[in-house]
């Protein structure tokens, strides 16, 4: 340093200005993994600043302990509460609040007189880190450093010798602290995970695990690098041995997986019979919402990530990411019973397979075709999942305002798998009891002329200026939503990528101030 002189409690301190703040990551306990760049700053610093609990034990300090110096002046940072039992007016967090004020308070005495601080933490400082509340309090007021550490992330997945992420893997880092449906969610739709601060949180964590189907792949390690590792498969693990200073790893599922394909091995063109799979083999019906990933749900986006082939209609597989050692069965949308009767055949092999639906696979797509297949000879043993999605038309009524507010009926005006005279009644029935209607599949090539007729129908029940919602693509590159009377429905302006939403004679439209219309259906129904 310059300009430095001995001060009364004997350490250095530096009359040119403040101090400088380093926050110094020591890695995740190895004292032989901590970074030359670590080392140095410590040597160098007048101040060597570390958490503990109320025992006073240090894992930061005992990683540090070599390079630390008879005229190092020490400053033990000791929590006041270790659980979140306290009797202080503010509660856990208001116990905290105080000491992290206090400690910084103290660090900022140092810094006044000149001195360097090292607060030296294990792991990286601003990754889970005591420190970052240290720096959120002095980094705007003096000049700081960071000195970053390995993660206790890093040093897990290297001791048990496996990949966290490949590809375009997304490695979900996870506190165990979170509620048992937010973690299992989170794992459930992610492709790899970390799930810190173990200890008092495992048996949560565990159900998450298994809820969530991720268990067989769960590792658990504790102490990565330091004195007492533990690896072990996490099923394995006894609850009350486990210690806050492990975690759990889920880790990439590409290492061991074979290359993608697009042709399956014992399946109709190929003359080789498909490996069976290490698990029973199952189908799960999965509802991929009206467009892209951004309507999936998590547990719908991790069961496209288990499985082992996709089978569906073209269109709605291509929204599904390619996936190493992934097997796809496209074929067009007018083959249900095909695809569904694959699907059971590749999971009578032992295959895990995801039938890729548009929308909700329970509303006129692929959970029925699967599930009548499924009940014959000989698919009865197969396990069978059907998984729910977005609506198209929970979707395009939510682009419009709130339409399917009070009771609504949903029918398909396709004509291929049911009689027109039965579309027909049913339109009857449920405008003649006032009912808002969604309506599928309205018009293609083929079909041109039931928006017409439907229009026709509803007229009879229904007044001229009734709000009519036309949702295109919802989702997709190309949406749009309009709003048209009942008497101007155009059948020219509806095709199979457009849905219909009839209001019933309580349905209003009305245009808002910023110049946006919205549409919405009262709650309350007034009284005859």
């Amino acid at each position: 340093m310059s300009e430095q002189q001995a001060t009364g409690d004997g350490s250095v301190a530096n009359t040119a200005g403040p101090g400088r703040l380093y926050g110094v990551g020591l890695g995740p306990g190895d004292p032989s993994l901590m970074t030359v760049r670590a080392v140095q700053v410590i040597d160098r610093a007048d101040v060597i600043a570390y958490h503990s609990a109320r025992h006073g034990r240090s894992i930061a300090r005992s990683i540090a302990a070599e390079h630390l110096r008879a005229d190092h002046i020490e400053e033990a940072l000791v929590y006041p509460v270790t659980t979140e039992s306290t009797d202080h007016p503010g509660g856990y967090r208001g116990a905290l609040d105080e000491f992290y004020e206090s400690a910084a308070a103290r660090l900022a005495a140092h810094l006044d007189a000149g001195r360097t601080v090292a607060v030296i933490s294990e792991g990286d400082p601003l990754f889970y880190g005591s420190y970052q509340h240290m720096h959120k309090r002095l980094a705007h007021r003096y000049p700081t450093e960071v000195i970053p550490g390995v993660t206790s992330v890093s040093a897990a997945a290297a001791r048990l010798g496996k990949p966290l992420a490949e590809a375009d893997e997304v490695l979900t880092i996870l506190p165990g602290t979170l509620p048992e449906e937010e973690l299992t969610a989170r794992l459930a739709s992610t492709d790899t995970a970390v799930v810190m601060k173990l200890g008092r949180t495992f048996p949560t964590v565990r159900r998450a695990m298994e809820r969530s189907g991720r268990l067989p792949e769960a590792h658990y390690v504790e102490r990565a690098t330091m004195s007492g590792e533990r690896t072990q498969k996490l099923a394995d693990i006894d609850a009350e041995t486990v210690p806050y200073f492990s975690v759990t790893v889920v880790p990439s599922r590409i290492a061991d997986l074979p290359p993608a394909t697009t042709a399956t091995p014992g399946t109709p063109g190929s003359d080789e019979p498909a490996a069976p799979s290490v698990e029973t083999g199952e189908v799960v019906v999965i509802g991929t919402g009206p467009a892209g990933p951004l309507w999936l749900t998590p547990e719908s986006r991790g069961a496209l990530a288990a499985a082992e082939d996709l089978v569906g209609y073209t269109t709605y597989l291509d929204r599904v990411p390619l996936r190493p050692g992934q097997r796809r069965h496209a074929s067009d949308n007018k083959v249900e019973s095909e695809r569904a009767e694959l699907a059971l055949d590749l999971a009578r092999r032992g295959r895990r397979v995801a039938v890729v639906s548009g929308g909700d696979p329970g509303i006129f797509a692929m959970a029925t075709a699967v599930l009548e297949v499924a009940s014959q000879d000989p698919y009865r043993a197969i396990p069978v999942r059907v998984l729910p999605g977005v609506t198209a038309a929970n979707a395009a009524a939510a682009r419009a305002g709130a339409p399917l507010g009070h009771d609504y009926a949903v029918i398909s005006l396709s004509d291929r798998l049911k009689p027109w005279e039965v579309i027909a009644e049913r339109l009857h029935a449920a405008a003649s009891a006032d009912l808002a209607l969604a309506l599928y599949n309205p018009g293609s090539r083929s079909r041109t002329w039931q928006v017409g007729k439907t229009r026709e129908l509803l007229l009879e029940h229904r007044a001229p200026d009734t709000p009519v919602i036309l949702a295109r693509d919802i989702g997709g590159p190309e949406e749009s939503v309009r709003t048209v009377h009942l008497a101007d429905l155009d059948p020219l302006q509806v095709d199979m990528r457009t849905l219909l939403i009839v209001g019933s004679s309580q349905t209003q439209a009305v245009r808002r101030d910023d110049g946006t219309e919205i549409v919405w259906t009262p709650r309350r129904y007034p009284e005859k």
